[in-house]
């Protein structure tokens, strides 16, 4: 059996899929209202293919629970926060859970970490916590960091299809523990040392953000001097060697928009092309802001409140809020000392901001000028509806006349 600690985006899918796969799993989250929805036979967040593979899993015989089970195998998915002051990971909840894992583990368990940690956490913090408990790691406990490589919108299709990297002290438990993932795994699956796994899973991710950041940086000289950047970007990209990634409002999510600061907090005098390109993404919500700012002078419109951001999530179709550009675009906008835009995004249900809509007419009524932050699928089926609003396009997807750009 197979406890899978933290059911969050990456632990539900991730049990849910072993489960449906024919592997004994047992879930567990220390908060008691998503197991009662779990246990009620109901998902907990909006993605393509999960509530199928939920009802597979439960015809597998997959349980819920607050309890941590006493088995061969733990695999621990919980969040890892990091510190915005000290560009570093927060391994709280890891060591939290790695704590609980021990108390009731048996001789010889695995231990797996999923999170996301910045190169040597395992050494630094998840090591020490076992060996101050009396474990003889190999011997008593083995550990093994196999971290995760999904994306919100498309959970289901990575997991099946996306390579995978197990770091194990020892080959053969790293290789025991391939297994477990090659039940359902169809990419290839690298097994190597802990260090190596923790440090590829970061680079990934820091990779995206300096490419991303590139895209961010040309769109704004193309916007001191005038320039069309999505042309420029256009050409370039018929380069055979060249692909220009798009620039938009912001990085967001847990992953492009955090991982890279691991790097930048523990190497700070050797990440510096990391540490402007994060800021350069860090700094597109204020971008946009001032763009805001600057049409509504042009337009001559001074009322703040008839201005809308369509999208509140970090990125189409999912209901993700994770380090949401919208969400950091409305932050930015209060230390200014002022507010007033309205939001909607049909994936988020519930109020999580001020002036927040859940009616994509009833929004559109409320404003004149309305910026596109986030390109969901709604807003691309119902462009027509956007006709005689003034529109920032922060994604170069409508097609209506006079749109302005970033």
């Amino acid at each position: 059996m197979i406890n899978v600690i933290g059911l969050g985006y990456i632990g539900l899918p991730t049990a849910l899929m072993m489960a449906a796969h024919g592997v004994n799993v047992v879930g567990t989250d220390y908060n008691a209202e998503l197991i009662s929805t779990l246990k009620a036979g109901k998902t907990t967040f909006k993605e393509e293919g999960l509530d199928e593979l939920f009802r597979r899993a439960l015809l597998s015989g997959i349980r819920f629970t607050t309890e941590y089970q006493v088995t061969d195998t733990y695999i621990v998915s919980v969040p890892t926060p990091y510190d915005k002051f000290l560009k570093k990971v927060d391994p709280c909840y890891v060591i939290a859970a790695v704590e609980d894992v021990l108390r009731v583990c048996p001789k010889g368990a695995t231990l797996v970490i999923e999170s996301t940690v910045s190169p040597g956490t395992i050494d630094k913090y998840v090591r020490p916590v076992i060996e101050r408990k009396g474990f003889v790691i190999g011997d008593d406990l083995h550990l093994v960091h196999a971290p995760e490589r999904i994306i919100p919108g498309n959970m289901v299709y990575e997991l099946l299809h996306n390579n995978r990297t197990i770091g194990a002290d020892d080959r053969a438990v790293g290789e025991r523990v391939k297994s477990i993932y090659a039940s359902f795994c169809q990419g290839e699956i690298v097994v190597t040392d802990i260090k190596t796994a923790e440090m590829t899973k970061v680079v990934e991710n820091t990779f995206r953000a300096v490419n991303i950041a590139f895209a961010n940086e040309l769109a704004k000289i193309c916007r001191h001097d005038n320039m069309d950047v999505y042309e420029i970007i256009r050409i370039c990209n018929m380069h055979p060697r060249v692909n220009i990634l798009q620039p938009g409002p912001g990085v967001g999510g847990h992953c492009i928009s955090v991982d890279p600061w691991f790097l930048v907090g523990d190497y700070p005098s050797l990440a510096k092309v990391i540490d402007e390109s994060m800021k350069t993404n860090d700094g597109m919500p204020d971008f946009v802001l001032n763009r805001i700012y600057e049409i509504m002078k042009e337009r001559q419109m001074t009322d703040i409140t008839r201005v809308g951001l369509y999208g509140l999530t970090y990125k189409e179709d999912v209901d993700d809020v994770r380090e949401s550009p919208t969400l950091q675009l409305l932050e930015s906008q209060e230390r200014h000392l002022a507010t007033g835009l309205k939001v909607y995004d049909p994936f988020v249900e519930k109020d999580i901001v001020k002036n927040q809509y859940h009616c994509l007419e009833e929004f559109l009524d409320a404003i004149d000028f309305v910026v596109i932050m986030v390109k969901h699928s709604e807003i691309r089926e119902k462009m027509h509806l956007l006709e005689g609003k003034v529109i920032l396009d922060c994604h170069n997807i409508c097609e209506l006349p006079e749109v302005y750009h970033i």
